[in-house]
């Protein structure tokens, strides 16, 4: 299981990037991208993010 980011919901905010144990999320061109590998699914993010841009498959 991994973080997905729906595009069209992130603001860039970088909540997520802040809150992840996992130093798994970056800002590319101001939407929030998950390094897959590194993301280890806690689901932190989703809890964090504003908007509900973030979900765990």
């Amino acid at each position: 299981m991994t973080a997905k980011i729906d595009k069209e919901l992130c603001t860039g905010c970088s909540a997520c990037i802040d809150i992840c144990p996992m130093d798994a999320i970056s800002l590319l061109d101001g939407i929030a991208q998950i390094n897959e590998e590194e993301c280890a699914g806690c689901g932190v993010c989703v809890d964090e993010c504003p908007t509900g841009a973030i979900r765990i498959e």
